[in-house]
């Protein structure tokens, strides 16, 4: 599942990472949306009832990249909230415990192996964050912004020297 979040309104952040170069950019608003999505990670892994290990990531499985194309490109940056196994990796059943299972048989046998309900972790933690996500993604990313600006003026300080 994917969601969108979609920040209108914010045109002085716009502009003061316009004033960046795009490489110097992203570095900011990739350490902002961690930060925000940290707390959304952090609900879900509690609402999964400590089945999942729960990650901000940028990273995807090789299947998940070729369904996220649209979410790449020079000037956009992606982040992910999701379920990893404890080497990082994608945990590639945790989509059954979200969602559940009808029930399942064994193709050779005919043995019913039964069902599993629904158990949600993800989108409850998402929902029951996103007004908050909001208003700590502006003030996150102005702090990054200041910091960078900061760091730049003390490098050209010290080329200065």
């Amino acid at each position: 599942m994917s969601m969108k979040l979609k920040i209108e309104g914010a045109g002085d952040i716009e502009r003061a990472l316009a004033e960046l170069a795009r490489g110097t950019a992203k570095g900011p608003t990739r350490r902002a949306m961690k930060k925000t999505l940290l707390p959304v990670a952090t609900m879900a892994e509690g609402l999964s009832g400590g089945k999942f290990k729960v990650a901000v990531t940028s990273k995807l499985s090789q299947r998940q990249a070729r369904g996220a194309r649209r979410d790449r490109g020079r000037s956009k940056l992606a982040m992910y909230v999701g379920p990893v196994q404890e080497d990082g990796s994608h945990s590639p059943h945790a989509h059954l415990f979200e969602f559940g299972t009808a029930p399942r048989f064994h193709a050779k046998s005919g043995k019913a192996v039964g069902a599993m309900p629904a158990q949600p972790f993800l989108r409850p933690a998402w929902d029951a964050s996103t007004e908050l996500m909001l208003a700590t993604l502006r003030r996150e990313t102005w702090k990054e912004i200041e910091k960078t600006l900061e760091r730049a003026r003390r490098k050209a300080a010290r080329a200065g020297k």
